[in-house]
C-alpha cells in the first residue's frame, strides 16, 4: 500500500509499539499535530541520523494531549503503528507549515522470531544493566517480549538502531541485537575487572605467596 502522510522528522528511531512523549514547540509542527488529532490520522516520524533524514521510519498515533500550554505549545504521547518507507519527499503542501512524504510499508514478519534466542537477548539486557547499575521495567512479562521492546535498552547506538529498524524480519532483528550483546557485554566485564582492580590499589591485600617448591 502507497499512501501519502505528513512527516516530522527526527533525530530518533521509533519502533512499532513504542510509546513517546514529545514536546511540540515548532510552528509547523503544532499545525501537523491538532490537524492528526482531530483527524485522528497518523503521521510520520521519519529518522534523521548524522544530520541526513533515512528512507525509513515508523508511523505513529496521537493518544493522547497529555498538556496545552498558553503560546499553544503542547505535550503529547503517541504510540508506534507500523514501519514505512519513504518514496518521496513532498517539502511544500498548499496551506501547510509541515512536509510531507509518500510511503509505502514493507512487510514485516514480525511473527518469524525464535523464543529461545529472544530468552538470551533478555537475558543479555538484563546483564547490560545489572553492570550499568541501571533498573527497567519493561511493563511485560519476559515471554511476550519481542526485539522492539528491547531494542532501545541494549546499548545500540543511533545509527545501529536505525539497521534494527530496517530488518524486516524478527528474527534477523533478534539476531543483531543479540550479536551485539555478545560483543559489547565482554567489555563491559573487563571495565568491571578494572574498577575492581583500581579500588584494590593502596589497600591492604591477603595473598598466598607462591610456592617456589611446587614443580
Amino acid at each position: 500500500m502507497t499512501n501519502f502522510i505528513p512527516i516530522f522528522p527526527l533525530a530518533v528511531v521509533v519502533y512499532p509499539g513504542e510509546v513517546m512523549h514529545l514536546h511540540i514547540f515548532e510552528p509547523r509542527y503544532k499545525q501537523l499535530i491538532r490537524e492528526c488529532q482531530e483527524s485522528s490520522r497518523p503521521f510520520g516520524i521519519p529518522s534523521v541520523v548524522n544530520d541526513k533524514l533515512q528512507d525509513m521510519g515508523t508511523l505513529v498515533e496521537v493518544t493522547e494531549i497529555v498538556q496545552e500550554y498558553q503560546n499553544g505549545e503542547l505535550d503529547i504521547r503517541t504510540k508506534g503503528l507500523k514501519v514505512f518507507r519513504i518514496l518521496e519527499v513532498i517539502k511544500q503542501i498548499p496551506d501547510k507549515l509541515y512536509s510531507g512524504a509518500i510511503v509505502n510499508y514493507p512487510h514485516n514478519e514480525d511473527d518469524a522470531g525464535n523464543r529461545a534466542l529472544m530468552q538470551k537477548v533478555v537475558f543479555g539486557v538484563k546483564e547490560l544493566h545489572r553492570m550499568l547499575n541501571v533498573s527497567k521495567d519493561f511493563r511485560k512479562s519476559e515471554d511476550q517480549l519481542k526485539s522492539y521492546d528491547v531494542a532501545h535498552h541494549a546499548g545500540l547506538s543511533l545509527e545501529e538502531e536505525y539497521e534494527v529498524l530496517g530488518l524486516m524480519n524478527e528474527l534477523q532483528r533478534q539476531e543483531y541485537i543479540r550479536r551485539h550483546l555478545e560483543k559489547v557485554l565482554p567489555m563491559l566485564q573487563e571495565m568491571e575487572q578494572l574498577k575492581e582492580k583500581v579500588k584494590l590499589n593502596g589497600h591492604f591485600r591477603n595473598l598466598s605467596a607462591f610456592d617456589l617448591d611446587i614443580e
